[in-house]
């Protein structure tokens, strides 16, 4: 696994405690303050993660996280305030693995970085198998997915949790289930985000919001992929 963490945020004082932090879990820490300093280092050399507060000056964390993904397929944590639901879900729409809310334990940090890093690293590992659920196609060695022939382009995050339920079909998975799949650790009070990636699905997967389709909810449980009736 590689240890290069690239931590952005215009605050000195938070850099200057995630570093310690993450130097002391044995990670080599490369820091930015502001959004073009953040690009800058990317195209230096492209770290293993990218740790980003969403309120950078230049350009936001939002918009670094689209060059990131597009351009480099960079693994991306988004740091927030707990005010800015909004910038969270968009956050996570647009392709980052994982967010943290502000205040947060620099424990939690480092763990949130390993868990996000271990996926990244399975991810990349061979795997040929094509799971396929009625017109629903997965292809686990390219990470890509289509219905009915058709593409359908997903982020790292929402692979990953449509990927865990069609293993088993009509299995029913919890939240946290789904959260542990996608971040590799169940992390409590964070497991709601799993909602905004369902949603997520459901509309590149174009499913009509008046019937079942492959991605459904079992009511007081949890998400489930099953071949719509």
């Amino acid at each position: 696994m590689s240890r290069d963490v690239l931590v952005v945020d215009d605050n000195e004082k938070i850099v200057e405690v995630l570093t310690a932090y993450l130097e002391q879990a044995g990670f080599e820490v490369r820091v930015a303050f502001d959004g073009p300093s953040a690009e800058a280092e990317v195209a230096r050399r492209v770290p293993a993660i990218a740790l980003l507060d969403i309120m950078l000056p230049g350009v936001d964390g939002i918009e670094l996280t689209k060059r990131f993904q597009r351009d480099h397929d960079l693994p991306v944590i988004l740091v927030t305030a707990k005010s800015e639901e909004i910038d969270r879900l968009v956050g996570l729409e647009i392709g980052a693995d994982d967010y943290i809310s502000k205040p947060f334990s620099p424990r939690e940090v480092v763990a949130r970085v390993k868990a996000v890093l271990r996926r990244a690293e399975r991810a990349s590992g061979p795997d040929e198998a094509v799971v396929r659920v009625g017109e629903l196609e997965i292809d686990r060695g390219r990470r890509a997915v289509s219905v009915e022939g058709a593409a359908v382009d997903l982020t790292r995050t929402e692979f990953d949790i449509l990927l865990t339920m069609a293993l088993h079909p009509g299995r029913v998975y919890t939240r946290l289930q789904l959260l542990e799949a996608a971040t590799g650790d169940a992390f409590e009070g964070y497991e709601r985000t799993i909602d905004a990636h369902i949603k997520n699905l459901r509309k590149k997967l174009g499913e009509d919001p008046k019937r079942a389709g492959y991605v459904q909810t079992v009511f007081g449980v949890g998400y489930k992929v099953e071949e719509p009736s």
